[in-house]
């Protein structure tokens, strides 16, 4: 309705409802005229007059919407329109008192509508009958059933009146939704054929609950959902699993206020229990069984409810090609400004439809403020980056990647090997969709490398210089947060890690693996099953990932050698020998950091890894600093002494002759 039929439709239904309450107060003005012997009151009000504003308005009056609804007999659409009388109107509260001979009495009863009303029947004073079922009275409980005082609920109240809105007890607990943006057209098949079914099922049949599982994204299964409902005119309200009440009590009746308001207002709820645990799954299974109204569950595995009826359609991520289309649409006249860079986005950033119609607002707002072409794609780049940390935030740790390739001290074998691999992320878009690799076998798509070497030989360094160069963000996973000891905890564990770092293609560094990527064990019992059920899940998902895995490990030998095979890079960082820990030397200290007198012939000597050189260095430059002096070999020499310490070595003289 456009706001003139809004305004038309409130006024005729007000006067329909005002004429409706006349009535009922016309059955009570009878019922005292009988119970008086008096001559009875004529009705003034017929159906037919009725009948006639109903036929003026655009959609029927409220109370017939309600009634229709809820299935209220006569009898309880006399007792609804007996309550509402005395709410608006201080003379109906009269005429109750009046109709029970008890000033005391201004409140309607049951026991008045019994005797007053015609039709009347006992079964509409029962809990399970539609008045008390949903909620639209509320019974005292301290006097008997047909003496309690009887009050409408509010929002039936308002309702009435044409004033429509959430029920404040839902506030909180669900939150509305519309459709933003372009669908994919995979998606938006997949909303049309929501749209479909419903319409389509005979309105005596309980609804199926659609479910929507997969690889998707929660707010691309949103997006659907939204989409969905918006094209049969209807109102998409989103419910977090975790909110959903544990007791059976409360859980009861968030069940009936929200049957009530999906039946008054046109609601359909969709209940998002993506990341819910079994725990959670079991509380949505019981309310599932306990709505009837139309119903949307987002989740990756579906659930299986008793007596429900369920739909199972699966949601996968958009095609690259999709995101792009919808990157072109999603950034307008700036999409031809980006000089090609928007199939790269497309490949490295798996962006829900949502997200890319978020970050391309942001660079738009960005583009009014100051209009640059040449940081344009960088700009994107970078909120691209932002838009998908929020997933892995909770999940790893983000390193901040500042280290160049002139941090890196390796022989040339490594370091080509390391360029080779940044090369590989560059131009995956390249050669999986131009060249048509991942059309020919989808399988083995991933680029994974393995960092073997001793404890501070550059491996960790490696990965930030590749994640610096690339633009990408770099996630340390912890072991101790994945490796669970119970039975599929672990998988579980590793999937979040894994979908989470889908969205931005973060490079993942697996740090000291060993532990979670040993070798296979021989099956002697249900525990070597389940270790080697983690590790052969961990493969797959390698050769699936669309980013860059790194594993560490201080021992290769320890890993297996069938992990091995699936791994496209393997990197030896080797113990450094004197010239390299010379070189090392040479670029450990920043440009502004002061020195003196050092010498790195004599500095080479000392027997350590890169890692413990820059400890040496770090520990030295505090020393400094608090002398207030530049660095030199002394303060070098006390911090080397600590080193060691640390290392449980001994310093040999050789390495610290003629320091000082």
């Amino acid at each position: 309705m456009n706001a003139n039929q809004t305004v038309n439709w409130q006024v005729a239904n007000q006067r329909y409802l005002e004429m409706a309450i006349g009535q009922t107060r016309a059955a009570l003005q009878q019922y005292i005229a009988r119970s008086q012997g008096q001559e009875t009151v004529e009705v003034t009000t017929t159906s037919k007059e009725l009948d006639a504003i109903a036929a003026t308005m655009s959609s029927p009056p409220a109370v017939e919407t309600l009634c229709d609804a809820f299935n209220l007999t006569p009898f309880e659409r006399y007792i609804l329109l007996m309550c509402a009388g005395v709410e608006l109107s201080y003379s109906f509260a009269q005429l109750c008192a009046t109709a029970q001979g008890n000033s005391q009495l201004a409140y309607p009863t049951f026991s008045l509508a019994l005797a007053a009303f015609p039709d009347a029947h006992w079964s509409a004073l029962t809990p399970a009958a539609p008045l008390r079922r949903w909620r639209s009275i509320e019974v005292a409980t301290n006097e008997s059933l047909i003496q309690s005082r009887l009050r409408i609920d509010e929002r039936v109240l308002h309702y009435l009146t044409g004033i429509s809105y959430l029920d404040d007890r839902l506030q909180g607990m669900v939150q509305p939704l519309t459709a933003i943006g372009e669908l994919p057209p995979s998606h938006q098949a997949i909303a049309e054929q929501i749209a479909a079914n419903w319409s389509q099922t005979p309105k005596d049949r309980i609804l199926p609950v659609i479910q929507l599982c997969g690889e998707g994204a929660a707010t691309s299964k949103i997006a659907i959902a939204a989409a969905a409902c918006t094209a049969l005119g209807v109102i998409l309200q989103v419910m977090n699993a975790a909110d959903i009440p544990v007791t059976v009590a409360e859980r009861e009746a968030l069940a009936r206020l929200w049957e009530r308001e999906a039946a008054l207002s046109d609601r359909v709820l969709l209940i998002d229990c993506e990341d819910g645990d079994s725990a959670t799954i079991r509380v949505v299974l019981s309310l599932l069984e306990q709505l009837q109204s139309l119903l949307i569950v987002a989740t990756r595995e579906p659930l299986t409810p008793r007596h429900r009826p369920t739909i199972r359609i699966d949601v996968n991520k958009p095609s690259s090609n999709e995101q792009k289309l919808l990157w072109k649409s999603a950034l307008g006249s700036l999409a031809t400004q980006l000089n090609g860079q928007l199939a790269t986005v497309a490949t490295q950033f798996n962006l829900s439809p949502p997200a890319i119609h978020s970050v391309s607002l942001e660079i738009l707002n960005e583009w009014e403020r100051e209009p640059t072409p040449h940081s344009l794609s960088q700009r994107l780049w970078n909120a691209c980056r932002v838009q998908a940390r929020s997933r892995l935030e909770n999940l790893a740790q983000r390193i901040e990647s500042t280290a160049t390739w002139e941090d890196l001290v390796l022989p040339e074998p490594q370091r080509q090997l390391l360029q080779d691999m940044a090369a590989s992320v560059r131009q995956r878009a390249k050669v999986y969709e131009n060249w048509g690799f991942a059309r020919k076998d989808r399988r083995g798509l991933g680029i994974s490398a393995l960092f073997s070497g001793a404890s501070g030989t550059g491996k960790t360094m490696a990965a930030e210089v590749l994640a610096n160069e690339l633009q990408l963000e770099l996630y340390r996973i912890d072991l101790s947060a994945v490796v669970s000891k119970y039975i599929g905890e672990t998988e579980k564990n590793l999937r979040r890690v894994f979908d989470a770092a889908e969205t931005g293609g973060a490079i993942l560094l697996f740090d000291e693996a060993d532990a979670l990527f040993g070798k296979r064990s021989e099956v002697k019992d249900s525990h070597d099953r389940y270790a080697n059920i983690e590790v052969s899940y961990l493969l797959q998902r390698m050769e699936a990932y669309r980013g860059l895995a790194i594993l560490t490990t201080n021992l290769k030998s320890a890993l297996d050698t069938a992990f091995l095979r699936r791994i496209r890079f393997v990197v030896q960082f080797p113990f450094p020998d004197v010239a390299q820990r010379q070189e090392i030397w040479r670029r450990i200290f920043p440009i502004d950091t002061p020195t003196e007198g050092l010498d790195l012939d004599k500095l080479a000597r000392l027997n350590v890894a890169g890692g413990n050189i820059r400890n040496i260095a770090l520990n030295a430059a505090f020393l400094a600093a608090d002398t207030g002096k530049p660095v030199q070999m002394r303060h070098l020499l006390r911090a080397a002494r600590c080193e060691y310490a640390k290392l449980e070595k001994q310093l040999a003289d050789a390495e610290i002759v003629g320091w000082i």
